[in-house]
């Protein structure tokens, strides 16, 4: 017969005789009355206990800390009425209660209902946890609320399964458009049916990699947003189980969220072959333009306060791939200057000025602005997406890619620009941009009275 005495348990049972032992010398009762005095207050769990740095996000002895959930858009769910999203909660919660249960230290669903979901959202992460399914089974799990990681039967023989790929295994971004990468698993990973299967997910921003049973099935792929492919995922959302079909257990399920600082080193570590800096953190070596106006501190080249002007690589680029973190002041304004001539302002002599401005630039200076202005746009051309700043103080990373007339922006892991200048025929203010088409030119900061600061400035032609 097996044994349900776990390792815990034995910690928790130790503690009951310790506090028996203190009651007893306190308050000279019996062993059996301090027993049924302990036995009130101590409920012994089958929680594993989660590696350094990570939290158990299953308690294994309830389902506290999850609520019911579906596939819904989680910016939907955040903007309903407290009423009317405590009403939506109940219902799917009472449904998911229906369908789960604790077995031991296994988080089991029978194969049907609303999905076991995280009460508390996350943002960047990295997220462990084993399961056991059954054959002809299809299940997943849905990151900051957006589909989703897939698992399913590899070995499912139905012919509309296998022309949705499922003989590729499980651990795709499943979800992701046909060809997108990460959409596939690289490599079939998944275990025989009635062995445990082992997933290690890392998030940052909207940039998932995916090892299963320690083999990598998807490399830093974008997720795709589900319920709206024009818009990055959120920031931050729930860990959902989905359910789907057939049983599926749990166990294991250990999350630590990631800080902004961890988060860009992850981001800078992926690509970096031929990329060189082009500031070397030092002095102003390699640059031109009105170099008085900015200053070299700490290791970071930040513009002066009440200065400005646009400083430039003395090298030229065509194509190019550019790399770097930058803090903002609140209310901070500078720009990126892509392809710039050397002279004329960046935003209309140049391709264009990639605005770096404070997210929260109205609030703080009182200012209206264009959505063509805000954060990550080209300058009086196109809006980027917006609300994917770290908090005023800390460094961001930025990555941006020219290519021929396209120009992509990706902002602490979320792509918030993907736009093509030779297709824009509308301006701001009706002001033309007669720089536009240009297919070189230097790389620069276009300062604007604000100490914006920049960092790990480098680029790769391609």
């Amino acid at each position: 017969m097996k044994s349900c005495f776990t390792q815990e348990n034995a910690v928790v049972l130790r503690a009951v005789l310790h506090t028996m032992h203190i009651m007893q010398k306190t308050f000279s009762c019996t062993p059996l009355l301090c027993a049924l005095a302990v036995m009130g207050t101590v409920t012994l769990s089958n929680a594993a206990t989660p590696p350094p740095g990570f939290v158990n996000l299953f308690n294994g002895r309830d389902l506290s800390g999850w609520r019911g959930g579906d596939t819904f858009d989680h910016r939907k769910y955040q903007a309903l009425p407290e009423g009317q999203r405590t009403e939506q909660d109940t219902q799917w919660t009472a449904d998911m209660k229906a369908h789960w249960k604790v077995d031991g230290d296994e988080f089991v669903n029978d194969g049907h209902g609303k999905y076991a979901t995280t009460e508390k959202d996350y943002g960047d992460f990295e997220l462990l946890l084993d399961y056991k399914t059954v054959p002809l089974a299809d299940s997943g799990i849905y990151l900051r609320g957006v589909p989703q990681v897939q698992i399913w039967d590899h070995t499912n023989p139905k012919e509309f399964e296998i022309k949705n790929g499922v003989q590729k295994g499980s651990g795709g971004l499943w979800n992701n458009t046909p060809g997108a990468p990460g959409k596939d698993p690289l490599v079939l990973a998944d275990k025989p049916f009635g062995e445990w299967n082992k997933f290690r997910i890392l998030m940052v921003g909207s940039r998932v990699s995916v090892w299963l049973n320690d083999k990598m099935v998807v490399d830093h792929a974008n997720l795709e947003n589900y319920y709206d492919r024009k818009t990055p995922i959120p920031v931050s959302g729930p860990i959902e189980l989905q359910t789907h079909g057939g049983e599926i257990r749990w166990r294991n399920i250990f999350l630590r969220e990631i800080n902004g600082q961890e988060a860009n080193r992850i981001l800078a570590s992926k690509g970096e072959a031929g990329f060189k800096h082009v500031f070397n953190e030092r002095d102003f070596t390699g640059w031109d333009g009105p170099l008085d106006n900015y200053e070299v501190v700490d290791g970071t080249l930040r513009c002066k306060p009440q200065k400005g002007g646009t400083i430039f690589t003395k090298a030229e680029y065509g194509d190019f791939v550019a790399k770097l973190e930058f803090k903002l002041p609140p209310g901070g304004n500078n720009g990126l200057a892509i392809r710039y001539p050397g002279q004329g302002g960046a935003a209309y002599a140049g391709m264009c000025e990639l605005q770096v401005l404070d997210d929260h630039y109205e609030k703080a200076t009182g200012e209206k602005i264009d959505a063509r202005q805000a954060h990550g746009s080209a300058y009086g051309m196109v809006a980027a997406a917006r609300g994917f700043h770290r908090p005023i103080g800390e460094w961001n990373f930025e990555e941006v890619t020219v290519q021929g007339s396209k120009i992509k922006v990706e902002l602490n892991g979320f792509v918030i620009l993907d736009t093509d200048l030779e297709k824009v025929t509308e301006f701001m203010a009706k002001s033309p941009h007669p720089g536009k088409g240009r297919t070189s030119g230097h790389f620069g900061f276009a300062g604007h009275n604000d100490p914006v600061a920049f960092r790990h400035i480098r680029l790769k032609s391609l």
